[in-house]
């Protein structure tokens, strides 16, 4: 069977449901819990840019997935797809297979014909699939047109972007859960001297994590421009 280990995929501890802040994405986050549990829609494909979060709630769902004893993988195309596309077999093993970048298998045939393949499999023996991309199904370029026409077979989303007045909710949050204390004026500052990706956002609030802890300083807006160099 595979699994994390064979694939050598690791999925972070942070990434649940817990720490994901919904926004207009509830009906998406309710149906991605329902297939992660074993029941709900056997397909499900969303998209959204990167830094927006589809990662982290694929990941999610792995989570979600082994609490509720099942088995789960987490395949991210983009450090996979130079590699053999036989990483796909065997998936339909799995209870949850979650795919990570599929915009990345348009144009390379061996890949688009490997997943539509996968796909079926899975398909037969009722594994659940949620999938990611940057665009919705018919714009992703794919050479197989069936295999368009089964990523809609389920349900499609498009990940909805968090307002400003949301990422720095999101923001504020995150900083509680990490044990800082993120005043509203020191957060609207990093949000509006940093690239606004949540994963960017994330990153710097980590970095001002490990330099609080380490200089004993709380997070001033003078503290921030000296470890953020903004």
């Amino acid at each position: 069977m595979i699994n994390q280990l064979t694939l050598g995929v690791g999925i972070k501890d942070e990434a649940t449901f817990a720490n994901y802040y919904p926004g207009k994405n509830a009906l998406l986050i309710e149906e991605l819990k329902r297939s992660a549990q074993g029941y709900g829609e056997r397909v499900i494909y969303f998209c959204g840019a990167g830094g927006e979060g589809c990662t982290h709630l694929l990941q999610a769902c792995c989570h979600e997935a082994n609490r509720h004893k099942l088995s789960a993988v987490y395949i991210p195309l983009a450090s996979l797809i130079e590699y053999s596309p036989s990483v796909l077999d065997g998936l339909e093993t799995l209870n949850l297979i979650c795919i990570d970048d599929l915009h990345l298998i348009a144009g390379r045939p061996n890949w688009e014909e490997a997943f539509f393949h996968a796909y079926n499999r899975m398909h037969d023996v009722g594994a659940k699939l949620i999938v990611t991309a940057n665009v919705m199904p018919k714009a992703l370029g794919l050479r197989l047109p069936d295999l368009v026409s089964r990523l809609t077979w389920g349900v499609v989303f498009q990940l909805q972007f968090l307002s400003d007045e949301e990422k720095l909710i999101v923001l504020m949050m995150r900083a509680e859960r990490r044990g800082l204390t993120l005043s509203e004026e020191v957060g609207k500052f990093i949000l509006n001297h940093c690239p606004r990706h949540m994963s960017t956002l994330f990153a710097a609030l980590e970095a001002l994590d490990k330099a609080s802890l380490a200089a004993q300083r709380k997070l001033t807006i003078p503290f921030v421009k000296t470890v953020l160099l903004i």
